[in-house]
């Protein structure tokens, strides 16, 4: 059981990585450090995009239109949060 949950932690950990990832290359692009027309970085951001939009487009569902603003990478991360928090709890009882 204690490697199920050490694979559980790490899953929720690279998820975590991800959309941090995703919402700080957000801000360069937008802000004009990072350029879309340099190969890696269009490739990084495309990447990232194919494996975060399923996931924040099921949460958008569920959000309300806020204008321009997307509040669907906070809602993930606080969700990551709360899965860390009960897998933490929790793993006395998985050991």
């Amino acid at each position: 059981m204690t490697s199920i949950f050490q694979i559980l932690m790490l899953v929720v950990n690279i998820v975590w990585f991800f959309v941090i990832a995703h919402v700080i290359m957000s801000w360069l692009i937008n802000f004009q450090v990072l350029n879309l027309r340099q190969p890696i970085v269009a490739q990084i951001w495309y990447g990232l995009n194919r494996l975060l939009e399923p996931i924040y487009s099921r949460v958008r569902r569920f959000l309300p239109e806020m204008g321009g603003i997307d509040l669907a990478p906070l809602v993930v991360l606080v969700v990551l949060i709360a899965i860390r928090i009960v897998l933490i709890n929790n793993a006395g009882s998985m050991m």
